[in-house]
């Protein structure tokens, strides 16, 4: 059964950092593009951060461009999150898909419904 897990949230204070992991069981993440989302309570899901499985690249919502980075090791991603600010405060997901508005456009990469998979999540928290 394919699962996959975010792992690293944790309570920071602003400014702080975190690195968040995915990783997957009975899939192999480097097969797919990874999307990095997150949800606050009564909003909907925002796409944050995207890495391509073809090419590398790289791609940020204009909310943590600068600031968040995405990269592969082997069969985890991560999501390295500097400066954080209180409003970076949700839970967040990894997801084989990617859906985000970058300072460029909108940015979708989708492997069909067969493929998509999530994460449970895993919550952040910003405060002082």
């Amino acid at each position: 059964q394919v699962q996959i897990m975010e792992s690293g949230g944790d309570l920071v204070q602003p400014g702080g950092s975190l690195e968040l992991s995915c990783s997957a069981s009975a899939l192999n993440l480097n097969d797919y593009d990874i999307g990095w989302f997150r949800q606050v309570p009564g909003k909907e899901r925002e796409g944050i951060s995207c890495i391509s499985n073809t090419d590398g690249r790289t791609r940020y919502a204009p909310s943590v461009e600068g600031r968040f980075s995405i990269s592969r090791n082997k069969d985890t991603v991560y999501l390295q999150m500097n400066s954080l600010k209180e409003e970076d405060t949700a839970v967040y997901y990894c997801a084989t898909k990617c859906a985000l508005f970058t300072s460029t456009g909108y940015v979708s990469m989708y492997p069909g419904p067969e493929n998509e998979f999530w994460g449970q999540g895993t919550q952040v928290t910003v405060s002082s």
